[in-house]
């Protein structure tokens, strides 16, 4: 099982859970697990990831990764951050 961490803005499409665990050996994978109203809050309509959303994976960004293809193991956990804009 992999973990998702939500933050309290995704909460709400997770019946109020701040964490979901999921099976998946992809980043990928475990995105297409999520219920349909969060999957579609973290990807585009072509399924890529939406710029604003930030998943981590330990300390490193999936970006800097192989993105939605980074390889995961049973007990990992993903940290979802949404980026944060203003001035």
């Amino acid at each position: 099982m992999i973990a998702v961490r939500l933050p309290t803005v995704l909460q709400p499409f997770a019946s109020g859970a701040d964490r979901v665990e999921v099976d998946g050996t992809t980043v990928g994978e475990v995105f297409a697990a999520l219920e349909p109203v969060l999957r579609r809050r973290l990807t585009d309509e072509q399924g890529g990831l939406r710029r604003h959303v930030n998943i981590y994976l330990g300390n490193d960004n999936i970006r800097d990764l192989n993105g939605l293809d980074t390889k995961l193991t049973d007990g990992d956990e993903l940290l979802i951050l949404p980026s944060v804009a203003g001035g």
